[in-house]
């Protein structure tokens, strides 16, 4: 077997990944309302793809016709194009499917071919009142630089105004920054129907109110279209430029950056295809692909419920630590013992009153965090500024270089420096990924330290919709190694030793391959052995060949993979002993944790990394092993639950078929439902205890 065929490429993995979100929207047992919206997330997820990874291996192509290599780029993008292409056809075709079924329903979404008298009335008076303003045709002439100024975050109507033979195009962007994309249009009293319009069907239908009276034309017709941009930007290496300088300027070359995908309405005109594909300098490599009526579904992902509420998945309350709630305050809960929590199922507002509570303790001494995307309006944030304004020294490391957030963290560094915050932004080059905090307290005659260590970010949005793990503790052990980190973040290049955390770049590698070797060992002398590791992305072939090595030597591994996995199950002599699934539910799966069973004495470990080159080998990022053994079996336990899911899970393999886990007569398991309802028992039971000690107490 050729060494090639060992591995799957991993952005045909990543459009794997991409057709389970899309599976998602197929299943009729997923809710409506939210089948609409994975339908949302699956088009964003898309365009991520062509602005990183798709433009990645154009670069290659590029690249390689300058040199005169080969690396096989070329194959890669063809098939990378064909999947593409088939799966818009299976997006369009249950798009519509979801169409009829929300008019069955009685929601529609209508276009402006579709309004009665009463609808067209109102919409020409809500067009004039509250879009015209928004509204501004840009001409297309051959001396305009349409690269200039057209954005990849944005649709587009490509216009074709003809008078004769004579025609002229002009583009209007749909400007969904200013307005909601979805309208809802008044009905008669009495009516159950919810009628919705896209905000470019309410601009196509008033095309008349933007042109008339400025051109002369016969004909006046619109198309759709929308262009992505290679996300990728070159740094300035001159000494003189700070690293805030030079992301500044690196956000502009994105800005004017050489589009890679190209997406138009089919029924667009020949014509005029090709005056906008010369405009836009679209190469024989960029992909050209004729879609439907309308782009930038991700707006879809906002979908309103203007139906009933079984139309959107039940809410599920985010589950209180018992921890923290008997404790008078956050240090006090973390003192007694660790804690560990499990976001979105328990609330992320015990973070952000832990750091909230430091930000005006009068025993906090500092405080130190890094921040790689936090929420808009980051409560994280504001107590980082609360707590420089009492007189706290407070330090941010704020991570530039967060693909797609580097606007907003230069905002944020520059607000927390002004407000006397003490900021860091590490080195070009080696991100920093980690998601730590460290709070320093004088308790007594002694300073005591508390840490965070979580798989997530500080982001109390995302933190409602990923899974993810936090580790709160002050052992001194753990809690002097944090700080070591933060150390070593000012100065990477100073010697730093860590025996408690698993350091990117320090000493993950060596860690992980260790932590491999043990196992084939024991699997050697007979002993119990046994890997279960959960990640987003398995792509490290050094990595992939340690699984590999201890599967031939009788290791059972068992993995669960949200999106790229390279690693191929199941290899007759290669991976036999390797299982894979992938879970995609109503939450994204996000924590990365492994489990090394040595002889039955497991080592669990949480961590900021994927198992990717680039986590391993260029970030600083953190993993931690967990001490106490309750914990230890906590993580276990919703280890074993998602390995159990007979309802969401997909089988990994080489064909990347995506088929679900055969629920054969096994009992239906749906493995978020299941941890929701095992974190919620688990917490009754810590309170019960809790209470049945106090009434043992005051009866004796």
């Amino acid at each position: 077997m050729s060494t090639e065929s060992l591995y799957i490429e991993k952005e045909l993995s990543w459009l794997s990944f991409n057709e389970r979100v899309l599976q998602e929207a197929a299943d009729k047992s997923v809710p409506l309302i939210e089948r609409v919206r994975f339908l949302g997330i699956f088009s964003s997820n898309t365009d991520e793809f062509y602005k990183v990874r798709f433009a990645d291996i154009k670069r290659r192509i590029l690249i390689n016709q300058v040199q005169g290599g080969d690396d096989g780029a070329k194959h890669l993008l063809s098939k990378i194009q064909s999947r593409v292409l088939k799966m818009n056809q299976d997006f369009d075709t249950l798009y519509n499917e979801i169409l009829l079924e929300m008019a069955r329903r009685h929601i529609f979404l209508v276009n402006d071919l579709q309004l009665d008298e009463y609808q067209q009335n109102w919409l020409r008076r809500y067009f004039r009142d509250s879009i015209l303003p928004h509204i501004t045709p840009i001409l297309l002439t051959d001396d305009i630089d349409l690269l200039q100024f057209l954005k990849d975050e944005y649709s587009y109507l490509a216009i074709e105004m003809q008078q004769g033979e004579k025609k002229r195009h002009a583009l209007i962007e749909i400007p969904t920054d200013q307005l909601p994309r979805f309208i809802e249009l008044p009905e008669p009293k009495g009516k159950r129907k919810k009628t919705l319009i896209l905000l470019d069907n309410i601009i196509r239908f008033c095309l008349d109110d933007i042109f008339n009276g400025f051109f002369e034309y016969d004909s006046l017709t619109a198309y759709s279209m929308k262009m992505t941009r290679d996300a990728e930007y070159d740094l300035s290496q001159e000494v003189e430029h700070s690293l805030l300088e030079q992301m500044s300027e690196g956000l502009n070359q994105r800005i004017t950056a050489m589009p890679v995908r190209f997406v138009y309405q089919r029924d667009m005109p020949g014509n005029m295809t090709d005056v906008l594909c010369g405009l836009l300098k679209v190469s024989r490599y960029d992909s050209i692909i004729p879609g439907g009526r309308y782009h930038n579904f991700k707006d879809f992902i906002g979908f309103p419920n203007v139906g009933r509420k079984y139309l959107e998945n039940a809410s599920l309350p985010p589950i209180q630590s018992y921890h923290f709630t008997q404790a008078r305050n956050a240090f006090d809960a973390i003192k007694a013992q660790d804690i560990l929590l499990y976001y979105p199922y328990h609330t992320f507002n015990h973070v952000t009153e832990f750091i909230r509570q430091a930000s005006y303790d009068p025993k906090v001494r500092s405080i130190k965090i890094n921040i790689y995307r936090v929420a808009k309006h980051s409560r994280v944030i504001d107590s980082m500024i609360d707590a420089a304004n009492n007189g706290k020294r407070v330090t941010v490391v704020v991570e530039l270089q967060a693909r797609f957030d580097e606007e907003a963290n230069i905002e944020w560094a520059r607000r927390l420096t002004e407000a006397g915050v003490h900021v860091v932004f590490g080195v070009p080059g080696l991100k920093i990924h980690s998601k730590l905090c460290l709070i320093t307290r004088q308790e007594d005659d002694k300073l005591v330290r508390y840490a965070h260590i979580g798989t997530g970010n500080f982001n109390e949005k995302t933190a409602r919709i990923y899974t993810d793990f936090s580790l709160m503790t002050c052992s001194t052990e753990i809690a002097d190694e944090v700080k070591q980190v933060f150390s070593y973040i000012q100065n990477p290049y100073r010697p730093a030793e860590f025996t408690h955390l698993i350091v990117s770049p320090r000493n993950s590698r060596s860690r992980l391959y260790d932590l491999i070797d043990r196992e084939i060992a024991h699997a050697k002398q007979n002993l119990l052995s046994g890997i279960t590791l959960k990640v987003n992305n398995l792509v490290d072939k050094g990595l992939i060949n340690m699984l590999y090595q201890a599967s031939n030597n009788g290791v059972k591994i068992k993995l669960i993979v949200r999106g790229m996995c390279a690693l191929i199950p199941g290899l007759k002599g290669i991976s036999e002993n390797i299982s894979a699934i992938s879970i995609v539910d109503r939450f994204l799966e996000h924590p990365r944790v492994a489990v090394f069973n040595n002889n039955n004495d497991p080592d669990v470990m949480i961590s900021s990394a994927d198992w990717m080159t680039r986590n391993i080998d260029n970030r600083i990022e953190v993993g931690c092993l967990i001490n106490d053994p309750a914990l230890k079996k906590k993580i276990i336990d919703i280890l074993n639950i998602q390995l159990t899911d007979t309802v969401k899970a997909r089988i990994l393999d080489k064909e990347m078929s995506n088929q679900y886990v055969p629920r054969g007569n096994r009992r239906k398991v749906r493995s978020q439902i299941a941890i929701y309802d095992y974190l919620k028992h688990s917490e009754k039971q810590l309170k019960k205890r809790a209470e049945k000690a106090i009434t043992n107490n005051d009866t004796h």
